[in-house]
């Protein structure tokens, strides 16, 4: 991972930093709450009882408070204020919202990256393609080369804002799709359309918001349906004499 923004932002599949007091019981709780969460034991939209979880682990609840709040910065868990926390579950419509958004920005990032390619750069994005196309490991393994793939292109833009917006937008995104029980074909088949972006960093041929929306359509049903790609397609109103 590259730096502290990245790591929590590929925490789906990597170990939390012990940077809280106190340290070895919180990350204890974060990787426990994470895999309970990830393996279906807490389903999207259910509550998660803080007093409840701390008596199951025979733990104050200082430390599952610290847990939660981590894994709401991974976007596993969100706050509903006045009622708590609840493993992550977006509308269909949210998702939808939150990817007509991603297309625009990505695509953006998508165009900066080609234009300050460079050797090395190139290499990283193709061992990471590679990676996904030779994957057949846990499914969470692939949740984390997915997203480290994007983070890789939103970094390389070289807008610090630019890739800060993404992260934050898409952590849900991110996380709503990991929690996703699909098979191990489907999930492999979705890391083989990786390859289409790379080959526009690469060259440059082609329209970045067209690539990305086809890599899109690969995981999600109308991803463009709130943005203007949708509008246009949409027949001319009338026209009033």
């Amino acid at each position: 991972m590259t730096g502290a923004a990245m790591q929590h932002l590929n925490g789906l599949g990597t170990e939390p930093a012990d940077d809280a007091t106190p340290s070895t019981l919180r990350t204890h709780m974060v990787k426990v709450l994470r895999a309970q969460i990830l393996s279906g034991r807490y389903r999207p939209g259910e509550r998660l009882n803080e007093s409840q979880i701390a008596r199951e682990f025979h733990v104050s609840r200082i430390p599952v408070r610290e847990a939660l709040s981590q894994l709401q910065e991974q976007g596993l868990v969100m706050n509903h204020e006045r009622r708590g926390m609840f493993v992550t579950q977006l509308s269909d419509d949210e998702v939808q919202q939150i990817n007509s958004l991603r297309m625009v920005l990505e695509a953006e990032a998508l165009r900066l990256v080609r234009a300050r390619m460079t050797p090395e750069l190139l290499a990283e994005l193709t061992e990471l393609v590679e990676q996904m196309e030779a994957w057949d490991g846990p499914l969470i393994d692939a949740a984390a080369l997915d997203r480290k793939f994007h983070a890789v292109i939103w970094r390389a833009s070289g807008n610090p804002y630019l890739e800060r917006t993404l992260e934050s937008l898409t952590t849900p995104l991110f996380a709503h799709k990991a929690l996703e029980h699909v098979s191990q074909e489907i999930r492999r088949w979705r890391l083989n359309h990786h390859r289409a972006l790379l080959d526009y960093v690469a060259s440059g041929i082609g329209d970045p918001q067209m690539a990305l929306l086809t890599h899109l359509r690969m995981a999600y049903s109308e991803p463009e349906r709130f943005s203007s790609l949708a509008v246009t397609a949409q027949p001319d109103p009338p026209k009033v004499h």
